[in-house]
This record gives structure tokens, sequence and C-alpha cells, in this order.
């Protein structure tokens, strides 16, 4: 009786109302654009002062993409880490959830590193264990929710790459 109660309470954390479905959707989209908010104080009103004066490498992609590609790629992360709450509660699913918490709040950190301090190297100090976080969020994800795990992997290819980018900044200047 046990074994069918649980079964039943894990397909029903699945299906909860819409209404709650909505809101948690609706909360996730927050926190990620929230976390790109506090990274946009620091980095556009560097865009066309600092950052313009940089050396950059030739594989720098054009300033109007960097909006484009992180719109994209918040919406995508919402999505994933709304995925992982829709599953059973689990250790990996609470495991999974804070480390993707960590990772979002490193992600602002970086724009506060990188341009806020005019620091390259602080950017590269911030992006490296960023990179670790997401992988790790990737690999609890895994656990949960194999949809969420590969909605994150676009995030981590384009975090690598500004990584590689970050680098080729901080030699140049």
């Amino acid at each position: 009786m046990t074994s069918l109660t649980s079964t039943r309470a894990r397909r029903d954390h699945s299906h909860k109302g819409t209404p709650i479905q909505i809101l948690a959707l609706v909360l996730f989209l927050a926190a990620c654009y929230g976390a790109a908010f506090l990274g946009q104080l620091a980095t556009t009103p560097n865009i066309p002062t600092w950052y313009a004066g940089l050396a950059k490498p030739s594989f720098n992609p054009p300033n109007a993409v960097f909006p484009v590609v992180w719109g994209i790629l918040y919406t995508i992360m919402a999505v994933a880490a709304w995925l992982v709450w829709r599953t059973p509660p689990s250790r990996m699913r609470t495991i999974g959830l804070s480390v993707f918490a960590a990772q979002l709040a490193l992600n602002a950190a970086w724009s506060w590193a990188f341009f806020g301090a005019h620091s390259p190297l602080g950017g590269l100090i911030v992006i490296i264990p960023l990179i670790a976080a997401i992988a790790w969020t990737i690999a609890a994800f895994w656990r949960t929710s194999r949809v969420a795990a590969w909605l994150m992997a676009p995030y981590l290819g384009w975090v690598s790459f500004a990584s590689l980018l970050n680098a080729s900044i901080m030699a140049l200047n």
C-alpha cells in the first residue's frame, strides 16, 4: 500500500495544478532574468566606454550577439530548472536546484568582476568556478530530468566560449 501511495505522490507532484505550474515557471524565469538584470547593471554602462577600448581577439562576436544569445540561454535555463522542480522531491533534486542557484549567482558575479571592476583577470577567476558549477548542475539534473540536463548544455558551451574570450582579452590587454 505504501509503494502505491508513494508512486501516486511522485506522479501527482509532476502534474500539480496548472496555476502552480505557471507560477513556478514564472518564478524560475524571474530568477534567471533577475540574475541577468543584476549583471547588466555592471555590464551596460561599461560597453561603450571601458570595453570598447579593449583589444579583442578576431573571434569576438559583435556586441549585438550577446543579448540575443543570453536572452535565449536564460529562458532555456529557467525551463530546465522548472523541469527539475517538477520531479518528485529527492536529495538529487535539492542538490541540482541548489547548485543551479549558485551558478546563477556566479553568472551575475562574473559581470561585476569583469565589467564592474574592469578586470579580465577577475572575470577569469569567477568564470572557472562558474563552469564547474554549470557542469555540476548538469550532472545533478541528469539524475532527475535528462531533458533539463540537455537544456543546460548550450549554456555550458557558451560560458566555455566566454572563458576563452575572457582569457584572450586578458592576454591582449
